[in-house]
This record gives structure tokens, sequence and C-alpha cells, in this order.
């Protein structure tokens, strides 16, 4: 007992509480119930696993990672003791910039890719895009591209401009780190950065089909948004950068050691990108065209901007 507690007589705490001092010892050699020791039991594996996810996983996630270790538990009683214990994951936030901004000169590529469209291996349909990060003194740009079957990053690049080098790096990276087949299809808003001629010449070379959101329509490109999303609120939003060297090492750290190894996605079975790409079954060695029957008139690989 901490030297600085107060001492109060049993029968004068009982008065003040309104229960008998037979009901007080009663309770207090009472043993716990098992089900509060396997609850307490619980709490402590969902904050490792609350931790370990960089304090980002709500209850959904915590509850597939337990299930992914053999341990089979409600999700509503997991939410409780997050709950009771202010567990709590990732919050949102709105952006304010426009980092989109079409070159009017420019003839945007057709879109190919709709909402329902769906990646059946690596290498068959990549997206991208470029937000801004707030930091102290100054706004920088990050680009990246994603592999849309499992949602791994595959190209990203920082940059204090939002002129196309940066999305031009990304790229690169990109295509050094996945060597993709001719028939690629790329996906990207109609962005100045990504009609310019360096990132289409890119592409062309590659033997890869280039792919625009149509106006207004959003949600075309929602895989690349759902892991800026990620991004902002598990790293960019818990803290704050000192500069652009200490913005890229860390989020070069969330993506390599984190995003893509680590974190689990409900579009994926509660897997990783990297655990989904290992446990898929799919012809690697084939070429990834596909035919798009909303777009015959198009020539698959018509790049021309």
């Amino acid at each position: 007992m901490s030297a600085h507690q107060a001492v109060f007589p049993v029968a004068a705490m009982a008065r003040v509480l309104g229960v008998s001092q037979a009901g007080f010892h009663a309770w207090r050699r009472r043993p716990v119930s098992a089900h509060a020791v396997a609850d307490a039991a619980l709490l402590k594996r969902i904050r490792t696993i609350h931790a370990g996810s960089r304090e980002s996983y709500g209850a959904p996630r915590v509850h597939a990672e337990l299930r992914a270790g053999g341990e089979k538990h409600g999700r509503k009683r997991i939410a409780r003791l997050m709950r009771a214990a202010g567990l709590i994951g990732a919050s949102r936030r709105r952006a304010t910039i426009v980092t989109t901004r079409r070159d009017k000169e420019a003839r945007p590529a057709p879109d190919l890719v709709d909402r329902d469209f769906t990646a059946f291996r690596p290498n068959q349909l990549w997206v991208a895009d470029l937000p801004y990060v707030r930091l102290q003194q100054e706004f920088v740009y990050v680009a990246v591209v994603l592999d849309a079957f499992s949602r791994r990053v595959i190209g990203w690049a920082l940059n204090r401009s939002l002129r196309s080098t940066v999305a031009v790096e990304a790229l690169r990276q990109a295509l050094e780190n996945r060597k993709p087949l001719p028939g690629l299809v790329h996906h990207s808003d109609r962005g100045v950065q990504y009609a310019s001629h360096d990132y289409t010449e890119m592409l062309r070379n590659q033997g890869a089909i280039c792919s625009m959101s149509r106006a207004g329509n959003p949600y075309d490109n929602a895989r690349c948004e759902s892991f800026l999303k990620t991004l902002k609120q598990e790293e960019i939003y818990c803290r704050e950068y000192r500069d652009l060297d200490d913005l890229r090492h860390h989020i070069g750290a969330f993506i390599d050691d984190y995003y893509n190894p680590q974190r689990l996605h409900s579009a994926l079975g509660y897997l990783s990108p990297e655990a989904f790409e290992a446990a898929a079954t799919y012809d690697a060695g084939s070429a990834a065209r596909m035919s798009f029957e909303r777009h015959e008139e198009i020539y698959p690989n018509d790049l021309s901007l």
C-alpha cells in the first residue's frame, strides 16, 4: 500500500457505500471468475496485436489476426474489450489540397478499368496516384504504384515538386522491382504527371497499356485511394516529420517493414499483400493480356496521348 494512500475503517466505508461488512468480506474472499481471467488473458493478446499494428487496427483486424493464430473469439467480444481498454483504430482525416491537374492539351488515355475490374495475377493491373504530405514547414508529394492484384506497393518516390519527375521515379522503381511482361495495364488519374512524355514513354517501352480514370469517377482508382488512406491514417497522421529525409525514412519503413509484409487486408481475406501473393495460384509465366469488352474500339498497345 502506498504511503500516500488513505486508510479508512471497514465499518465506516461500508456505511458510506451502503453495503454490509459481511458482504464486503465475502466479496474479498470470492475467487475471480474464469470468464474474467479469460478476458484478461485475451485483452493482453489484443494489446500486443494492437501495438504491433502501430495502434491502427480496430476490432475487425484484431479479430482476423487472432483467428489466423488459431484463436476463435467473437468479434463483439473483442470490440467490447477494446472499447473498455480505450483501444481504437486509426482515425480518418480529409485532404484539402488538389494534386490532380489535367493537361488541357493532352489527350487522356481511355478508361479501361471500372469499379468491378478484377486482376487475376500479379503484374496484370497497376494503379498509381500522387497525394501531398504536409510537413512542419512545407508540403511535399509522394507518388505510389500498387499492384492491384495484391494491393502491394511496388514503387514509390518523394519530391518537393509536383512535376512529373516524382511519378516517373515511382514508376521506374516499380518496373525494376517487378519486370512485368508486355500487356500490363497501368491505371491512373488524368493528371499532367501521368500524361507526360517521360511517363508514357516508359510505359510504351515496357509494352504496357495506359488507362486513365474518367472525369468525376474517383472510384475507378479505389485500390490506390485505399492504400493512401491507410498510409495517412496509420503513419503520416501519427507523427510529425522534421524534414523530407525523415519522412522518406518513415514511409520506407512503413511500406517495407509493415504494410507489404504484415498489414492485414479485409479485401485479401485478411492476409498481407506479400502473404496473398505467396498463397495465390496463377500462371506466372503467361502474359498479362486481357480483352476489354467495353472498349473494343481501342487498340491494346495504343499509348498515344
